[in-house]
């Protein structure tokens, strides 16, 4: 029964820490795109972006990722057997990509707090989705354990990958000509 408890706790701070790690990239977005708004509009956009991407970052995202591990850790040690499966040992190989990730977005808070994001607004759409492709390999290893063929799964993140880059490529090129449409209507 501790189990099944531990097991939710992981599942919903899990789910609490990629809800946070792919909102503050929108945060980040909208925060790098306010660039292009006149004054005082733009210094109004920049403060409440930034107030909204440090509260979302310290009193959820940070706080999930803590308590995802405390429980994955409490998970492994009520059954330790897993770390010698292979599927648990690519699975933390993404998790350590997951917090490599994590950590990247605190570099760029930090950039943040001084006006200095330095990715554009597309390299962050593009960056987002990287904890979209750790989240389904994650998904689908736990799922799946041994029944995941090597050689499918690399096809199915790499195919996963180019959808989500075509899609993002797709909305650039949407945006843009919303963008050239609004400027021949003026």
């Amino acid at each position: 029964m501790e189990y099944l408890y531990v097991k939710a706790l992981h599942i919903i701070f899990i789910t609490t820490w990629f809800a946070g790690l792919f909102y503050i990239i929108r945060l980040f977005i909208y925060f790098k795109e306010s660039d292009d708004k006149p004054q005082p509009e733009q210094q109004i956009l920049k403060d409440q972006y930034f107030l909204m991407s440090k509260r979302l970052w310290y009193i959820i995202t940070w706080p999930s990722a803590v308590l995802s591990t405390i429980f994955a850790v409490w998970l492994l040690v009520l059954n330790p057997t897993w770390l010698t499966q292979n599927w648990m040992l690519v699975k933390l190989g993404f998790v350590a990509a997951l917090y490599a990730y994590h950590y990247s977005c605190q570099v760029m808070l930090n950039q943040m707090e001084k006006d200095e994001l330095k990715m554009s607004g597309n390299k962050l759409r593009i960056w987002n989705e990287v904890a979209t492709i750790i989240l389904f390999a994650c998904v689908f290893l736990v799922v799946l354990k041994s029944a995941v063929s090597w050689i499918y799964g690399v096809v199915g993140i790499l195919g996963l990958s180019f959808i989500l880059m075509a899609g993002i490529k797709l909305y650039k090129n949407i945006r843009a000509k919303n963008s050239w449409d609004k400027s021949d209507q003026k």
